[in-house]
């Protein structure tokens, strides 16, 4: 079939280099995505300690801001009134603008992260 055994050597090396470059090729897919979901998951990590920590601070200043307008509101009571409505108003704004504060930003970095151009 072949002219000479040249040819069969040749055919050789071939499948040899091309097993070789499935396998670096299946190495360096792996190693992607293992860099990729390293970054995810610091990126989920921090913005949950940021989150956790963020909970803490107002929970803290809701306090103090509670003890700084007692006076001038009438009471504990109606400061601790004030700083619920403030707080839950913050968090009415954060649900009708949850695609500009949240879902926006979530799908940039995820497609920034997952669908990057090799060259860049």
């Amino acid at each position: 079939m072949f002219a000479n055994d040249k040819s069969i050597e040749n055919l050789e090396q071939l499948f040899i280099e091309l097993k070789r470059y499935i396998g670096l090729q299946k190495e360096y897919i792996r190693l992607e995505l293992v860099e990729k979901l390293t970054l995810l998951f610091s990126g989920l990590i921090l913005t949950l300690i940021l989150i956790i920590l963020g909970m803490m601070a107002l929970f803290y200043f809701s306090f103090t801001m509670a003890y700084i307008l007692a006076p001038w509101v009438g009471g504990l009571t109606a400061s601790y009134a004030t700083i619920t409505a403030f707080i839950l108003l913050i968090l009415a704004c954060i649900y009708f603008f949850r695609k500009q504060l949240i879902v926006k930003p979530l799908v940039r970095f995820l497609t920034k992260l997952f669908m990057n151009d090799p060259k860049n």
